[in-house]
């Protein structure tokens, strides 16, 4: 996600990323616990669409958005029973007001992190759930990247889209809370426990 509408991720199919492999069964679990049967949900920066097609098949009143022109013609083409608004949370998004909202693995790759907060709080109802991921950046993970000198490949900026931002909980909680939120839980996953490759943050909203 970026500022711009006329971003290309490169995404040439709607098939899951690598990091569906580890994120999709807990985000699926935590939106089936905390939002209502039927109840409305939205992506912030959905990519190709597949786990809105996902909520969407299982039920839900899906909306995703995202600023990659090719991410969202994906996303169209491969998942109807979802809507889809290209947009990023820069952008005055007409936005369904939500149940939950979901944003994986998007935070990181934006200059303005608490856009996406205050975009959600903004979509959500009041006591609505946020379920947030991004990679796990914590102690003992920077100190097993340094000693194994893979410090500078992990964090590389050399490619169009990377990330920009590296949060861990104790980084990431205050800018949730800052927004409008009361911060319920922060889990690892993917890899071992303090090693994980993201973690995900659960929130409700707060008036």
């Amino acid at each position: 996600m970026t500022d711009s509408t006329e971003t290309r991720y490169g995404w040439t199919s709607d098939a899951p990323t690598c990091a569906n492999d580890y994120l999709e069964a807990p985000v699926l679990g935590l939106v089936n616990r905390l939002t209502p049967r039927a109840g409305v949900v939205v992506d912030l920066g959905c990519g190709n669409g597949y786990l809105a097609g996902r909520l969407a098949r299982l039920g839900y009143d899906v909306t995703g958005t995202d600023a990659a022109i090719d991410g969202i013609e994906q996303a169209r083409r491969a998942h109807p029973a979802a809507r889809f608004v290209l947009g990023s949370v820069y952008d005055d998004l007409e936005l369904p007001r939500a149940d939950t909202v979901i944003s994986c693995e998007v935070i990181e790759h934006l200059y303005h992190p608490r856009k996406l907060l205050t975009l959600a709080h903004k979509v959500l109802k009041p006591g609505g759930a946020l379920i947030l991921s991004t990679p796990y950046h914590g102690y003992l993970k920077n100190l097993a990247l340094s000693l194994t000198g893979k410090w500078d490949r992990h964090f590389t900026s050399s490619s169009d889209g990377a990330h920009i931002k590296f949060f861990s909980p104790s980084t990431l909680a205050p800018l949730v809370v800052d927004a409008g939120f009361r911060v319920d839980d922060i889990r690892g996953a993917g890899r071992l426990p303090y090693l994980w490759k993201s973690m995900i943050v659960v929130a409700r909203s707060t008036p």
